[in-house]
């Protein structure tokens, strides 16, 4: 990336982060709606939960599980249908039981013990090898982990920021979602990762919506390639919805 280009990324980012702060507020040490406990573990088997689904349905899930098994400890060793029926409001309850028990598994295999504190040891190219080397934990489930338990400057993306992020002309409209955490993590500077990830999912969930997106509604609009080359002309045209 052009020093230009990316200077001129940085400034919109910078500029976008304050217009969702002033719509949203600040967000502390909370994802969205749902808490993340500053315990690894936690924040773990809470990140796996919210896959493809949203807080409303994962966050009654992992209280569920944390009352149905005190310590992770008992999870582990507990029967996989039992642990899916405990999750079900949170959506594909078969496949993350397994991927919970799994994860958990290869924790105490590689470390001998349930605990991932000592991530906090680690430099955070490290902390994040550690994790993506656990199978079912991608590079948001990572940065989830890092940013919100140890407080690393890691800029998760899921499925609204990289929506929002293409739609702002941020990222590449072709970019995997891999590259777009790469490319966002360099991009957004470090004081504004928590921030910034927040606003943007609630962005996403409120306005920039997949179908339909409320750009007249957007407090980021004069930021958008989005707005500028496709809502504005439909709405020129008298075709816009």
């Amino acid at each position: 990336m052009q020093n230009s280009t990316r200077n001129s990324k940085v400034r919109r980012i910078i500029a976008t982060c304050a217009l969702l702060k002033a719509k949203f507020g600040k967000p502390e040490n909370w994802v969205v709606d749902s808490p993340l406990s500053d315990n690894p573990l936690d924040s773990l088997v809470a990140v796996i939960l919210s896959q493809n689904t949203s807080d409303k349905n994962s966050w009654p899930a992992f209280q569920a599980l944390k009352k149905k098994f005190p310590n992770w400890e008992q999870l582990l060793n507990a029967d996989t249908a039992i642990i899916a029926k405990t999750i079900r409001s949170g959506g594909l309850a078969n496949i993350k039981a397994k991927r919970i028990k799994s994860v958990l598994g290869e924790i105490k295999q590689k470390r001998g013990k349930l605990d991932l504190s000592f991530l906090s040891q680690l430099p955070t190219v490290e902390a994040r090898e550690f994790l993506l080397s656990l199978n079912g934990v991608g590079p948001k489930s990572a940065a989830v982990v890092l940013n919100f338990s140890f407080n690393r400057a890691t800029f998760p993306v899921d499925t609204h920021v990289y929506r929002v992020s293409q739609r702002l002309g941020l990222i590449p409209a072709n970019v995997s979602r891999e590259k777009a955490h790469e490319l966002m993590d360099e991009l957004v500077p470090d004081k504004e990762k928590r921030s910034y990830h927040v606003n943007l999912i609630r962005l996403g969930r409120k306005i920039c919506i997949a179908r339909n997106p409320r750009c007249s509604q957007c407090p980021l609009k004069k930021h958008c390639n989005y707005y500028k080359e496709v809502y504005s002309p439909q709405q020129r045209n008298g075709s816009g919805s």
